[in-house]
């Protein structure tokens, strides 16, 4: 146990705390870019009181960022430590927790998915796919990747032609990598649409566009927790249909290999992690890649002369994508839970307090990254921190750069121009979320 000093405990202001932790405050994005610059300046570990959530340490800086994720999962825990499902890693308030609580017979453990995980166990349900992520294997996917970009690319030809008005999010950014998982999965193009709602279901559920039909028609804490149940069943009864179609007919695609892994044991993997991985895959594997597709779209249309460098200079989309990453940062937490004291920048953590570590405001620290909120593709180093860090790093982040990468590759020779027609508009979530909506102009050729 780390032995720390007894120190004064730093109490967020209100508003900077309501800013950050409900999922309204991240639909303004300038707002919320000042309330984690005000914690990095004047508290950057600092405790919100929030009426509904449990009191919970936030976490500003990189450095400190970094530290709590180096830690697990001794000291931080993901998924509860030594009593797994007593600890939820996605926000909730308390009301969801504890409808979740209901639905599960005191567990917050809504999936045995990774973000639910703590190694030993994490790392042994992250190998069932992790050789197939590595960026030797997807070398061999390139050439698909590639022809799904220029259907892409068609389409939003198609969607714009004679100068019309198109959202750049929902008619096309959404669909691309959509397409990518969903044919890397094996799934159907048919089913495509299903899966699309689900997924924004599933990371919309404070977001009133979201909501469901078969919640109540206020977004209250009980409904937002019942869509986000109801969307998780649904996903299981598909997928339940898909392992059993995959283990009498194996394929060559992704479903087949999570389908037919077994435990070291030598069985089939219980269908809930199975589920995890599907889950996983089906929603943070393209909702991510969407959300910084468009942001990087954004800012190309408007910073015009670094569009006409990386059109001009291909070599350069790799700093377009690298700076994409961390303006965008879609991914904004995942709840921690101290497994014992610990003292972090000053703060005594004790144990059983539940922390979150905001990514998004790591990727914008004035100590790593010089005049952060400037778009800037010649960042070098660019040590962003969009795919989380330690342990529990995304697995799927070199699958999501091949995706960027192809794609602008593609794009670029083509995109004659591209006029975006205000600000857009941002999901209302405090977990994983980008554009929704961007007007916007495109001439493709």
């Amino acid at each position: 146990m780390t032995t720390v000093q007894d120190t004064r405990e730093a109490i967020l202001p209100d508003e900077i705390a309501r800013r950050i932790v409900l999922p309204e405050g991240h639909a303004d994005l300038p707002s919320l870019y000042e309330a984690y610059k005000w914690m990095r300046d004047n508290m950057p570990v600092g405790k919100a009181v929030v009426e509904g959530y449990d009191p919970l340490w936030l976490v500003s800086k990189y450095a400190d960022i970094q530290e709590v994720e180096s830690l697990q999962p001794e000291v931080f825990s993901a998924g509860g430590g030594a009593q797994p499902g007593a600890h939820n890693p996605i926000l909730a308030n308390q009301a969801g927790d504890e409808f979740t609580k209901s639905l599960l017979g005191g567990s917050l453990r809504l999936m045995d998915a990774l973000p639910f995980l703590d190694p030993p166990e994490h790392t042994t349900v992250k190998n069932i796919v992790f050789d197939y992520f590595k960026p030797g294997r997807l070398k061999a996917l390139e050439g698909q990747t590639r022809g799904l970009a220029d259907e892409a690319i068609e389409k939003l030809k198609t969607l714009s032609a004679g100068g019309k008005q198109i959202d750049l999010v929902d008619d096309w950014a959404l669909g691309y990598p959509l397409h990518v998982i969903m044919t890397l999965l094996g799934v159907p193009s048919s089913d495509e649409p299903q899966m699309m709602a689900l997924t924004q279901e599933f990371f919309g559920t404070a977001d009133p566009e979201h909501q469901t039909e078969n919640v109540d028609v206020e977004v209250t804490p009980e409904a937002m927790a019942q869509q986000f149940a109801n969307t998780v069943q649904t996903f299981y009864k598909y997928f339940d249909v898909l392992v059993e179609d995959r283990r009498a007919n194996p394929r060559d695609d992704l479903a087949t290999l999570i389908s037919l892994a077994k435990t070291p044991e030598g069985e089939y993997w219980p269908a809930p992690y199975s589920y995890g991985w599907f889950m996983a895959i089906c929603t943070a594997g393209h909702d991510t890649t969407s959300a910084t597709l468009a942001g990087t779209l954004q800012q190309l249309a408007l910073h015009p002369d670094v569009l006409a460098r990386v059109k001009a200079d291909p070599d350069l989309i790799g700093k377009l994508i690298q700076e994409g990453l961390r303006y965008v940062a879609p991914v904004k937490h995942f709840m921690r839970r101290a497994e014992q004291d610990h003292e972090l920048n000053g703060q005594l953590i004790k144990k059983g307090d539940r922390i979150m570590p905001l990514f998004q405001s790591a990727c914008r620290d004035e100590d790593l990254f010089t005049d952060p909120n400037t778009f800037d593709i010649d960042r070098n180093p660019n040590n962003h921190m969009a795919f989380g860090f330690g342990p529990h790093t995304c697995v799927g982040q070199h699958l999501a750069k091949l995706e960027l990468r192809v794609m602008f590759e593609q794009l670029l020779p083509r995109l004659d121009s591209i006029e975006v027609l205000g600000p857009g508009s941002v999901t209302h979530t405090n977990f994983v979320g980008g554009l929704k909506h961007l007007p916007a102009k495109v001439q493709v050729s």
